[in-house]
């Protein structure tokens, strides 16, 4: 299984585009899926949840 974890730290850049956003946000969502052990049926929730925790990282 690949590492998908990944840290962003103060020199994150506030100014991050849309697209930089979605992909931070795609891969945090994928590893919430594989936490959960691959079941389908919660993408939007994963989506969701990655978005919050990472709106959460780039706002410290």
């Amino acid at each position: 299984m690949a590492r998908t974890s990944f840290k962003l730290g103060r020199s994150s850049n506030p100014n991050m585009s849309r697209e930089d956003l979605n992909a931070l946000v795609a891969k945090k969502a994928y590893e919430l899926y594989e936490k959960r052990g691959r079941k389908s049926g919660h993408a939007m929730q994963d989506w969701l949840e990655a978005e919050k925790i990472i709106r959460g990282k780039l706002s410290k």
